[in-house]
């Protein structure tokens, strides 16, 4: 595959440039269990390329940042968990402190949702959300988020973020994607993130904005697509086919940069 335009100031400058990837869906298929998801190893190859020629290259993910860093296993990556939340720091899990108060209200909502949801899967993401999912019962969707609206408004906390099949419920913290791009691409010339669900939007539009303000010489967005995926990721500056699409623009980056010397 050649090197989508867009990325080569990723190779002119690589000591300055970041990238960026969403987990589900972009690095790894989404899978009816989410526990079954695994990284394409050919994404995972190509990630391991570009460790050591790149300013930094980190996985953010919803997923707690414990999974990721089992899941990938590569030495070098930053990865950041539940969208900001968590950071693997030194091998260990380092959690937002800002999440410390809503601690006990995740802990209800979570065995309230095994309570009043029976037959869905009901993830606890740590301490710092709870996630429940309806792939294998896509009829239960609506039941699914009107519990969590509810449950949100009660516990206090904040508004059900909606992803494929999925709805989770937060702390009521200032972090999303946009946030924890925007502070990972903190001292870069060029960043990149990809990513193929609603969450990670505003990664898109963080990178964006960085680069218009001229914080960033290049802001890129790479949409993951797939029949899950909502239009604005076709809207991306490089858009991809899938998991694999994106394996093959790592791959095709990592060669381009391997070919400079």
């Amino acid at each position: 595959m050649a090197l989508p335009p867009a990325l080569q100031p990723f190779v002119d400058e690589p000591a300055g440039s970041a990238f960026f990837a969403d987990f589900d869906g972009s690095l790894s298929p989404i899978v009816r269990d989410p526990d079954a998801a695994t990284v394409l190893p050919a994404a995972r190859a190509a990630l391991a390329r570009l460790v050591p020629r790149l300013r930094s290259v980190a996985v953010v993910s919803g997923r707690p940042a414990a999974f990721l860093f089992d899941a990938l296993a590569l030495d070098g990556v930053t990865y950041v968990g539940a969208y900001g939340l968590e950071q693997i720091v030194d091998g260990e899990v380092v959690v937002d402190e800002r999440v410390q108060p809503w601690v006990g209200a995740i802990a209800r909502a979570a065995d309230e949702a095994d309570d009043a949801l029976p037959g869905l899967l009901v993830e606890r993401k740590g301490s710092v959300a709870v996630t429940i999912h309806w792939r294998t019962r896509p009829e239960r969707g609506p039941e699914a988020l009107a519990w969590a609206e509810e449950t949100a408004a009660r516990l206090r906390l904040e508004g059900p973020l909606r992803g494929r099949m999925a709805v989770e419920l937060r702390p009521p913290v200032p972090v999303d994607k946009g946030t924890t791009v925007a502070a990972l691409a903190r001292g870069a010339a060029a960043a990149a993130f990809a990513g193929d669900d609603v969450g990670d939007i505003p990664a898109f539009v963080a990178l964006h904005g960085l680069a218009r303000d001229g914080v960033l010489a290049h802001g890129v967005s790479i949409g993951v697509t797939s029949p899950e995926s909502p239009p604005e990721i076709s809207e991306a500056d490089v858009v991809v086919d899938g998991p694999t699409g994106l394996a093959a623009v790592l791959a095709s980056l990592a060669d381009a940069l391997s070919a400079r010397g």
